[in-house]
């Protein structure tokens, strides 16, 4: 019998494959961000807040997947303030929300990978993902391939996140 493969192309992985060098020193994508409000479509910035910020993840999990960060450059949970804690908790809580209007999904998988042997792309700046999930969307090609489909745009994402979050009365910056 001969065998039948199908590629699956996902040319947006290399670029972040790139850049896990472990002797690199990485710019920070989200103090980057923080820094050029000028470039929140195309840095995919969804809120900025008085202390944090919310941002498409560029290599998501799942569409969807939301990263919200403090505004300082810190690794550890100790090291914020208690206003900015609570602050990244009330975006959390309120890009949970959005995402659950915006997206229909159906479940959360919300949480911190503190330290790159955790998980964490970027130790030195902490923040929370917020990855939608829906039933029957868990499938074998994460777990066997390295590989995730993305069905939606970056782009669109994000437009449909902030007509949700205007249709739930929530700020367009969240602050």
């Amino acid at each position: 019998m001969a065998e039948f493969k199908h590629n699956l192309w996902a040319p947006w992985r290399m670029e972040y494959i790139r850049t896990l060098r472990p002797d690199q020193t990485e710019e920070c994508f989200l103090c980057r961000a923080l820094a050029n409000p000028q470039n929140d479509e195309q840095d995919h910035v969804l809120w900025r807040g008085p202390r944090t910020i919310a941002v498409l993840n560029r290599f998501p999990y799942s569409s969807g997947h939301t990263l919200v960060a403090p505004a300082p450059h810190v690794a550890q949970l100790e090291d914020l303030d208690d206003a900015t804690l609570l602050e990244l908790m009330q975006r959390t809580r309120d890009v949970r929300r959005v995402l659950e209007a915006a997206l229909r999904a159906q479940g959360f998988n919300i949480g911190l990978n503190l330290g790159r042997c955790a998980g964490a792309g970027l130790p030195g700046h902490l923040h929370v993902h917020v990855v939608p999930r829906w039933n029957g969307d868990t499938n074998f090609m994460p777990v066997l391939g390295d590989v995730t489909v993305i069905p939606q745009s970056l782009r669109e994402i994000r437009r449909l996140f902030l007509e949700s979050a205007a249709g739930l009365g929530l700020p367009a910056d969240a602050g």
